[in-house]
């Protein structure tokens, strides 16, 4: 008997902060997996989040199992989010007014396969179309194929984003930095852009 879809609601504002600590949680866990490879620590997570319920036009889609937060995935006009991402598109001459980023999408291992993922897109577009915004966007880590810790049988998600209607743009791009397992300073990593217009 196939497990059934997990509930995902969409929250914003002071309904996120009670949840931070378990959001947190998951972030740290997911990202800590290839290709992210991000050693997260709780009070900067927090911190991090804290950035969602303080905008105005942010929102965090989040997937329980009963009254357990299980995955998450945030978005925000790209007008609040980080400069690095508002800077990679006036570069290209592209008006960030015109996007809601979406920050992140996790879901720990167990609860993949149930519908989550798509609903997570879903959500976050009609929050979009909500504000007005005609255009979505998201960044992912580029790491290079032969990267000896690349797990065996590992598949991309780039099948998965292309059917969401998702193209990638490898003309855009951004550098965030962060601690790999077991380094002790941050790193630079380069991430590439995936962009859907929703008219």
């Amino acid at each position: 008997m196939p497990a059934p879809p997990l509930r995902l609601e969409t929250l914003s504002g002071p309904a996120l902060r009670p949840l931070f600590p378990a959001l947190a949680g998951l972030r740290i866990a997911v990202f800590a997996e290839w290709p992210y490879l991000y050693a997260g620590d709780a009070a900067s997570e927090e911190d991090y989040l804290s950035s969602y319920a303080k905008g105005d036009g942010a929102a965090a889609v989040i997937a329980f199992d009963g009254e357990r937060p299980v995955g998450m995935a945030t978005c925000q006009p790209m007008a609040e989010t980080h400069a690095e991402v508002r800077d990679a598109f006036l570069r290209r001459g592209l008006d960030p007014a015109r996007y809601c980023y979406f920050g992140e999408s996790v879901l720990l291992p167990e609860y993949r396969g149930r519908g989550a993922g798509v609903g997570f897109f879903a959500a976050r577009e009609a929050h979009a179309r909500s504000l007005g915004l005609p255009a979505t966007c998201f960044c992912a880590v580029v790491r290079n194929g032969n990267d000896p810790r690349k797990p065996a049988g590992y598949v991309p998600l780039d099948g998965f984003w292309r059917k969401r209607g998702y193209t990638p743009r490898p003309d855009i791009s951004c550098i965030f930095h962060w601690k790999e397992p077991g380094d002790d300073r941050e790193t630079p990593h380069s991430l590439g852009f995936w962009v859907k217009d929703l008219a």
